[in-house]
Parts: C-alpha cells; sequence; structure tokens
C-alpha cells in the first residue's frame, strides 16, 4: 500500500471516528461558538453541553477553509438535532453532493473535514483539522473519587 493511500485512510478513520464521538452528542445544546487563530491559521471551537449527567464536549477544528452559522444569539442554546461529521478527500476522489461548491476546489487542496451540526440554528466548517475534547461530567467531576 502507498503513503498516499494509508494517508488517506488515516484521516478516513479519524473522521469516522469523530463522528462516533460525537453521535451521542444529539440531544446536546450549542453552548458557545469561539473563534481564534492558532500557529499562523483560523480556527473556531464548539462548545456542546447537555447538563450535569453527560460530558462536556468541545469540538476545535483548525485551518478553516469555510465557516457558516447562524446568528450568533440563535446559534447559543441551540438545540442539536444531527451532527455530521464527513471526511472530504483530495482530488480527483469525488466530494458528497451537498459539500460541492462549498469551497474552490483545486489540486493543492489537502483532504478535508467537514462538520455540520443541525437544528435550529446550523453550524458548518469545513477545515484541515478536527479534534474533540470530553470533559467529566458534573456529577462524575463531584464525586469523592475525583475531587
Amino acid at each position: 500500500m502507498s503513503d498516499a493511500v494509508e494517508v488517506e485512510n488515516a484521516a478516513r478513520n479519524r473522521c469516522l471516528r469523530a463522528a462516533r464521538m460525537l453521535a451521542p452528542c444529539v440531544s446536546y445544546f450549542v453552548e458557545r461558538v469561539s473563534f481564534g487563530a492558532v500557529d499562523g491559521g483560523d480556527c473556531v471551537d464548539v462548545f456542546l453541553r447537555e447538563g450535569p449527567h453527560k460530558p462536556d464536549v468541545v469540538i476545535s477544528l483548525t485551518y478553516l477553509h469555510h465557516v457558516e452559522t447562524g446568528a450568533s444569539i440563535a446559534v447559543q442554546g441551540s438545540f442539536i438535532d444531527e451532527i455530521l461529521v464527513e471526511y472530504l478527500p483530495r482530488l480527483p476522489h469525488p466530494w458528497p453532493d451537498d459539500a460541492i461548491g462549498l469551497i474552490d476546489r483545486s489540486s493543492n487542496l489537502p483532504e478535508l473535514v467537514r462538520l455540520r451540526i443541525a437544528g435550529p440554528s446550523e453550524v458548518d466548517v469545513v477545515a484541515s483539522c478536527l479534534t474533540i475534547y470530553t470533559a467529566m461530567s458534573d456529577d462524575e467531576a463531584s464525586s469523592p473519587l475525583h475531587g
């Protein structure tokens, strides 16, 4: 297997793992969306919260290529109906139909990941890197073993 194929498979697998990790977050709320800069690129962090019995989750996306959100007031506290994580391969491999046209594709464009959170408001991001951070729930953090 060539190095390029192994890298592509690794990136696709990371997206699949991220999708599995985020699947239980349907029914959470978007607590906050925060924009910033990191290592010469833009970043966005999406903070998800369900309540004291479930862990908070932060989805961090770096090296942004596309960002679309609803009005900031509408996004904050928005209920999550669906979370989609998609692997967007390099050319000449095709993208899913709903990702076509989000950004201009060229042979220099790296493989990307798309995060789409749908509910009353929507967050749609295409980036080079996605990282998920999960905190302990408030209940776990207050237990005698962790305090």
